[in-house]
């Protein structure tokens, strides 16, 4: 039977286990794929705590984890004429991702290019895809500051450069040990810690015109004052401080087209997943310890074998 990673109910690390499951067999307007690489992202490990996202269903445990994969159409179901058997895909399961098979819905899968390897295409359902939401919805001018809390992790790696891409100067928090891995992203550094919110006053005297917050709780709060128009708060971490503090979260499209559009600048150039570590599915717990930390830079990802 395939094998997958999984939580056995809500927890800590103890709760999770590899297990043997069916096969998903995909329903109408799902494809199942062979899964070649599935993202590791902060939301996983949440998720296994009791954490739902917006919208999101509760748990069925075994709960396989995992919520960006990339890999190869086996079988598609009914009424699926968008995808044929072999096509290479990514996309966001709907049947968890670490695992050697994944369900995909096919309004939420997109064909990988060519010049786009599985490692760097499983980066990009949930990180990617959020980046773009996020600087697309603060719709910020050429030569406006953004400032990005977090700016280290997968969303902020991603957000800094496609609002780069989009002629935006880009402020960022992260750790001193970051510090050189931000400005390779040609943001601006500031490290976090006491005193931070002068410190981005000193890297912008001009004033921030945005903050897209990848953090929530007490990093926010020490933010948010350098910020004068809270229309242009947003998160993708903490609904009810940002609530609070006059912001909103982040608007997620969700669909095929956001997929195409960040596929096409990792294509381009414009964007680099910046994977950072590859593990084997048999080391899912040590791809999950990684972000879980808090001290990972850019992408972890779980490659499965050809």
């Amino acid at each position: 039977m395939p094998k997958a990673y999984v939580f056995t109910q809500y927890g800590g690390p103890e709760v999770e286990a590899f297990a043997e499951v069916e096969r998903p067999v995909p329903g109408a307007g799902q494809v199942l794929v062979t899964v070649r690489a599935a993202g590791v992202n902060p939301v996983d490990w949440k998720r296994r705590t009791g954490y739902r996202p917006p919208g999101a269903p509760a748990a069925d445990f075994p709960a396989v984890f995992g919520g960006e994969v990339s890999g190869v159409v086996e079988q598609v179901g009914d009424g699926v004429e968008e995808f044929a058997v072999g096509d290479a895909v990514f996309g966001n399961p709907v049947s968890g991702g670490y695992a050697e098979y994944a369900l995909l819905p096919v309004g939420l899968t997109a064909r990988k290019p060519d010049g786009l390897s599985f490692a760097d295409a499983a980066t990009l359902p949930i990180a990617a895809a959020t980046a773009f939401d996020g600087v697309h919805q603060l719709a910020l001018p050429p030569g406006a500051t953004l400032l990005i809390t977090g700016v280290g992790g997968g969303v902020g790696v991603a957000a800094a450069q496609i609002a780069r891409h989009t002629g935006v100067r880009v402020i960022g928090t992260a750790s001193a040990g970051k510090k050189d891995f931000v400005e390779a992203l040609g943001a601006v550094h500031v490290e976090l810690g006491p005193g931070v919110a002068d410190r981005i006053r000193d890297a912008a005297p001009e004033g921030v015109d945005a903050i897209y917050d990848l953090v929530g709780g007490s990093a926010l709060e020490e933010v948010a004052g350098v910020l004068a128009d809270r229309s242009k708060l947003i998160t993708a971490a903490d609904r009810e401080t940002v609530a609070r503090l006059g912001g909103s979260p982040v608007q997620r499209v969700r669909d095929r087209t956001v997929l195409d559009a960040v596929a096409h600048l990792a294509v381009e150039g414009m964007l680099r997943p910046f994977v950072t570590q590859t593990f084997p599915l048999a080391q899912a717990p040590q791809a999950l310890r990684t972000v879980e930390s808090g001290h990972a830079r850019g992408k972890i990802v779980i490659e499965l074998g050809a």
